[in-house]
């Protein structure tokens, strides 16, 4: 494929990280992420080939190294890679700023906010014991959340703790909430649903510090209508 043809260091910046996913590999390393499946959970749409490839580009212009770790490769950032986090965070800032948010009428995924409420749990504000949260979103396969004071883990099946909470509804509900749009009360009105003991539903959105910009103000209003 042709360049830019230009001298301009944001046109060669652009050239080598402007691909699609790109981007979303670098957000995903700085993430925590190493493996490539982890990689991957977050972003659940690029295939498996076209992720080895983004990462071998990466690992081209020595943003990315690929190391043996105990259970197999991984990749890890370098400090071309690492100072990437500059633009990455302007780029979410601008997009959670100026883009129009409407969960409802958006093409999301569910894994990639799961992997992300993983990763946004706050140990000290959890319970003493190991728990299960058990998410029931609509049109998706059912997920588990394990929550133990030094760990949280999804998976597909319950781990075999006790299990007291289930979150139901919409993804556009869980979405408003997680992103910003909506406050938890605002996102129970648009059909978000935890059911269990009153003690744990009152204090489920506590355990999370949320998504990272949801703190931004957006530029515009927001309508988070969620689905039927």
């Amino acid at each position: 494929m042709a360049g830019y043809g230009q001298f301009c260091a944001v046109a060669r910046a652009h050239e080598v990280l402007g691909g699609r996913w790109t981007l979303l590999v670098v957000r995903e390393l700085l993430c925590g992420s190493r493996r490539f499946n982890d990689i991957r959970r977050g972003i659940p749409r690029i295939s498996r080939t076209m992720l080895s490839e983004r990462l071998q580009e990466l690992a081209a212009i020595g943003a990315v190294e690929r190391a043996e770790g105990d259970h197999g490769p991984e990749y890890l950032l370098t400090e071309a890679g690492r100072e990437l986090s500059g633009l990455i965070g302007a780029l979410g800032h601008w997009g959670q700023r100026w883009l129009p948010r409407q969960a409802g009428a958006e093409d999301l995924d569910l894994e990639p906010l799961l992997v992300d409420l993983r990763r946004r749990v706050d140990f000290d504000a959890l319970p003493g014991d190991p728990l299960v949260v058990r998410f029931e979103i609509r049109g998706h396969k059912h997920r588990f959340l394990l929550l133990t004071p030094a760990e949280a883990s999804m998976c597909t099946h319950n781990p075999g703790f006790p299990e007291p909470l289930r979150v139901q509804g919409p993804l556009a509900a869980l979405v408003a909430w997680w992103r910003g749009d909506a406050g938890f009360a605002g996102a129970q009105r648009l059909g978000l649903s935890v059911q269990g003991p009153r003690a744990l539903v009152r204090a489920f959105p506590g355990w999370f510090l949320r998504y990272q910009l949801a703190g931004i103000v957006p530029a515009r209003p927001v309508s988070a209508e969620a689905d039927a």
